[in-house]
């Protein structure tokens, strides 16, 4: 199938991105978040992307083995609550389409790339191979396999909240053909590293931006990543189209290695607002938060 059109470009945009979460902490308990930008953004940061707890807290932050930004709280008991407001630029481009990228054997694949060939928690590798080999062996290698893939989980996959599931994995959405944003990325991943394409996980702020916008709250939203031709490029299996203005926060093997949150112990969370917008150039000159 060849590659959906490119969206029109939007010439060095502004994007407003930011969150509250609030969390009900019954008794104090380690909180570990990777609610910072991600690193390769900063070159792109106009102004914010300060993270603030309340109440204040000290914040230990680290990098992880995955070069995503991560930070951890003792939270006391009662309510804890994260904010963080930014305004990035952005290229207002679509993501790139290569359609002639090459798939690499798997013996030309460089040392830190053979990770996102392998099983990790949502994504089955060993328990998928028949089903990928039966479904994509015909289709051409490289990019096009990449496209039969999105196009495979994009048509057969229904999209809803009320299908997220935590422990939900990649068979798991083969058999059920429902999920969120996430379980459309975990399905062709698992496929792509059953055919030697490596694939990761991605997760970020994905605003309505050029497309017709969605009369749901906003969220966070997942997309991945592939190895072709001496580099990683873009796809989103549940849009399945390029999109204007992704803000990258986390990458990993799965969703595991993104959570944007994790406690180690019972937490309720009670308020949770995103929001990602294109702005102009006279509200970047203000506060933002």
């Amino acid at each position: 199938m060849p590659a959906a059109p490119a969206l029109p470009r939007k010439d060095l945009m502004l994007i407003r991105v930011g969150y509250e979460l609030a969390f009900d902490v019954p008794a104090p308990t380690p909180i570990m978040f990777l609610l910072f930008m991600h690193p390769s953004r900063y070159g792109t940061l106009r102004q914010g992307d300060k993270l603030i707890v309340e109440p204040a807290v000290k914040v230990h932050e680290f990098h992880d083995v995955f070069g995503n930004r991560c930070g951890w709280i003792h939270a006391p008991a009662g309510k804890v609550r994260f904010t963080n407001d930014a305004i990035v630029r952005d290229s207002g481009l679509p993501d790139p389409v290569h359609s002639a990228a090459r798939q690499h054997p798997v013996e030309e694949l460089p040392p830190e790339v053979l990770q996102f060939l392998l099983a990790s928690r949502y994504c089955e590798v060993d328990r998928m191979q028949e089903i990928a080999w039966d479904l994509f062996a015909k289709a051409p290698m490289g990019w096009a396999k990449v496209q039969a893939v999105c196009d495979w989980c994009h048509a057969n996959v229904e999209f809803g909240y009320q299908y997220a599931r935590s422990t939900k994995t990649a068979y798991d959405v083969y058999v059920e053909r429902k999920g969120v944003c996430r379980d459309f990325m975990h399905l062709a991943i698992t496929f792509l590293r059953c055919m030697n394409i490596p694939a990761r996980y991605a997760t970020g702020y994905l605003g309505d931006i050029g497309v017709p916008p969605v009369d749901c709250p906003m969220d966070f939203s997942a997309w991945f990543e592939v190895y072709l031709e001496g580099q990683w490029w873009t796809f989103d299996a549940r849009h399945n189209k390029p999109r204007i203005g992704r803000v990258l926060m986390a990458r990993g093997r799965d969703a595991v290695d993104c959570a944007l949150t994790t406690s180690f112990g019972p937490t309720t969370l009670e308020k949770f607002v995103v929001w990602t917008d294109e702005v102009k150039e006279e509200m970047a000159l203000g506060r933002t938060g």
